[in-house]
């Protein structure tokens, strides 16, 4: 437990509050062990040329080793017992730089970290992301109370829904980059939003008007945000490419609690939670009572257990330690330069203009962000769908309706057996000795999930009907889960495999074009609906969903070729 708590927001207060006599680190409490972090060869590369990487110019860095100088400067002539190097003319210790580096089985690099501590991370990122995404649809079972009380149109009751996925769309544009910085980290960024999400829900459910309940929706949808683009890069940090995909898995099904819980919990509360108490509980504030009430213990769990998982920020803070306990202030470890490079302008660009424009400039990400944003869109445009039919047609109440969506819970979970199997038995063999895999390799389960969706949705249209038990339709709620999970699981582990040197730009650039297009899509359910009918109005979805199929099995056929030929940002070597 001291492993895992050591590095949490609640380990460093300790270690703040004690001045490091409490959860020491394996350096300060054995200062002699320091010297194992260095890498010889980056150093040498960091003396000569200021970057860890190989000089570009092609000069011979052979049999230069320990602690470096400038190469074209200063003979490699170094003090054996201290390390000092000495120039040409006899003078010490000028231009030193030790370059740090993670050992092959070193405790503190996430990916080596015990099988306790990664399922324990695993799970919190899970608890995150479901505390997070139930906020959507939890608050569609108050739109009616919403309605009256503020005497609005449904469609402008849609838009407290609409306004928090947009905002869950957006803020990963911010989110996302910043975590990536090794000064800041993931686990600074995940619970100073979540802070602000669970203090933004008091003013939402004591909203005085329309537009400032509208406005703290839009609000917390994007401080909430970080966890929904970046969890799945947060477990590549701990996981190999080989395992990966169990993780994202278990993290997908995550996902889908949330909209399915939302509408059943919510339900219940607008249904049977008492009102009054001076008015601060009208029936539409109790979902988003539940939802702080949800997301405060989170960040309570999360600021005891959660540990940094950036390697970067990790190897970072490790470096800052030694150059203390040392007094060497050259010493510095490969993301520092780098980080210490980026100006303003770069950080803009990676925030905001490179997650666009490998949308619109990469044919493979373009193609697959365009297929789920309309996985996503047909979610929430179906979702709006399950009032008129399990209340209007079948008459059940408004928590009872809510049960209608655990079908697609079920069959979410139904789905990770075989996967599973899938991935043990056919994906795991095909990786090489490196680790390494085709990227389109990630594509094949999305061949089966494409076709799950059309056939979820011509099921549930034409089997809503009074004739029909409701216990029908509830089950053709199944496929979507089914596809939806198959199809993400396929693309977000396909996106990082193919840009590993972009990948939070990518998954960035996905998780804004999903939100946008899913932010959009609710807003026509209802007079979609009304007017054409369960029956036609689901199969008007279900035709569009046809329509994508090709996308993972031309991908799978023609992506190598694409990431080779036409491709600037793709990887090129397998």
């Amino acid at each position: 437990m001291t492993e895992l708590i050591r590095d949490t927001a609640f380990g460093h207060l300790v270690r703040l509050v004690s001045r490091g006599k409490y959860l020491k680190y394996q350096e300060e409490a054995d200062p002699s062990i320091w010297t194992r972090y260095i890498d010889e060869k980056k150093s040498g590369h960091l003396a000569h040329h200021g970057d860890t990487n190989p000089p570009e110019d092609g000069t011979n860095m052979e049999g230069i080793g320990g602690v470096r100088t400038r190469d074209d400067q200063f003979r490699s002539n170094s003090d054996s017992s201290s390390g000092t190097m000495v120039d040409k003319e006899g003078n010490e210790g000028v231009n030193k730089a030790s370059g740090m580096k993670y050992g092959p089985d070193d405790p503190e690099n996430p990916i080596n970290w015990s099988t306790f501590k990664k399922v324990v991370v695993t799970a919190e990122l899970c608890l995150l992301t479901t505390s997070v995404y139930i906020g959507s649809s939890i608050y569609s079972a108050g739109e009616e109370n919403i309605m009256a009380i503020f005497g609005v149109s449904r469609v402008a009751a849609t838009l407290g829904l609409t306004l928090f996925v947009a905002g869950y769309g957006l803020g990963p544009m911010l989110w996302s980059p910043m975590s990536e910085i090794p000064q800041i980290g993931r686990n600074p960024i995940y619970q100073g939003t979540l802070l602000v999400f669970v203090a933004f829900q008091t003013p939402t459910a004591l909203a005085s008007n329309f537009g400032m309940l509208l406005a703290f929706r839009f609000l917390t949808g994007f401080f909430g945000s970080p966890v929904l683009a970046t969890g799945g890069a947060s477990l590549a940090d701990i996981y190999g490419p080989q395992k990966r995909a169990y993780a994202m898995g278990i993290w997908g099904i995550a996902a889908v609690c949330g909209p399915t819980l939302g509408p059943l919990i919510g339900g219940f509360a607008v249904q049977l939670a008492p009102v009054g108490f001076g008015g601060f509980t009208a029936p539409w504030t109790w979902p988003i009572w539940e939802l702080m009430w949800l997301s405060a213990f989170c960040f309570v769990f999360l600021f005891f257990f959660m540990p940094e998982m950036s390697a970067n920020n990790i190897l970072f803070r490790r470096t800052k330690r030694l150059r203390k306990i040392t007094g060497d202030d050259k010493l510095t470890c490969e993301p520092e330069p780098q980080a210490a490079q980026m100006k303003p302008k770069d950080i803009i660009m990676m925030s905001l203009v490179k997650p666009i424009t490998l949308n619109f400039t990469e044919p493979m990400v373009f193609l697959l962000n365009l297929y789920i944003a309309l996985i996503y869109s047909l979610l929430y445009i179906w979702f709006e769908s399950f009032v008129t039919v399990f209340i209007g047609i079948y008459g059940f109440t408004l928590g009872e309706e809510g049960l209608a969506y655990l079908g697609i819970l079920v069959g979410a979970f139904a789905v990770i057996p075989p996967f599973f199997l899938y991935l043990h038995y056919k994906l795991e063999p095909k990786f090489d000795e490196n680790g390494n895999l085709e990227p389109e390799q990630r594509l094949k389960p999305a061949f089966v999930g494409a076709f799950c969706i059309p056939i979820c949705l011509f099921w549930f249209g034409w089997t809503s009907r009074e004739s029909v038990h409701w216990i029908v339709p509830i089950i053709g709620t199944s496929f979507f889960s089914i596809g939806t999970f198959l199809l993400f699981n396929s693309v977000l582990n396909y996106l990082p495999d193919a840009y590993p040197a972009e990948a939070a730009s990518v998954l960035a650039g996905n998780d804004f074009m999903r939100s946008s297009f899913g932010a959009g899509f609710p807003l026509f359910a209802s007079a979609m609906y009304g007017n054409l009918g369960v029956n036609w109005a689901s199969s008007t979805l279900a035709f569009l969903s046809i329509a994508f199929i090709p996308i993972p099995l031309i991908l799978y056929k023609y992506g190598a070729t694409l990431r080779k030929n036409h491709s600037k940002h793709a990887r090129k070597d397998i």
